[in-house]
């Protein structure tokens, strides 16, 4: 059986979504994995989000930036984007497939205690995330 997908979208994958990701992913429910893309994919990682991440004891998953792709879209079982949505040139948003927006500022333009401050906020919508699965919450 393979695992639901939680696929987490922003627009570089560069800082939310890769949080999101591993922040999931650590605490996955049995049958869920998480991966993240990006509509207009960095060429690396915000150079702050693997410190960001490490403060809380997490790492930067192993790939880097990647492009949001039709097939990524149709894997998920969940799609939550980041806060693209308020993006007219968002690809996502054009998508018939259900996702629910968090709506985070991008990190990458904060001070440091701005980025804390989103990174915090994403990790409780994490938690609550990965407790209504965890609950049996219906993807989408």
């Amino acid at each position: 059986m393979s695992d639901n997908v939680v696929l987490f979208i922003c627009v570089e994958n560069a800082c939310r979504s890769l949080m999101a990701e591993a922040m999931f992913n650590a605490r996955a429910p049995p049958g869920w994995r998480a991966i993240s893309a990006g509509t207009e994919p960095s060429s690396a990682p915000n150079p702050r989000t693997g410190p960001m991440l490490r403060e809380i004891g997490l790492s930067l998953p192993s790939h880097p930036p990647q492009m949001l792709t039709g097939a990524l879209m149709s894997l998920a079982a969940r799609r939550v984007t980041m806060g693209c949505l308020d993006r007219a040139s968002c690809p996502a948003r054009l998508k018939s497939l259900p996702l629910e927006d968090w709506g985070l500022p991008d990190p990458g333009k904060l001070d440091d205690a701005g980025f804390r401050h989103v990174r915090d906020d994403l990790r409780q919508r994490v938690d609550r995330l990965v407790q209504d699965l965890k609950n049996g919450a219906t993807p989408g």
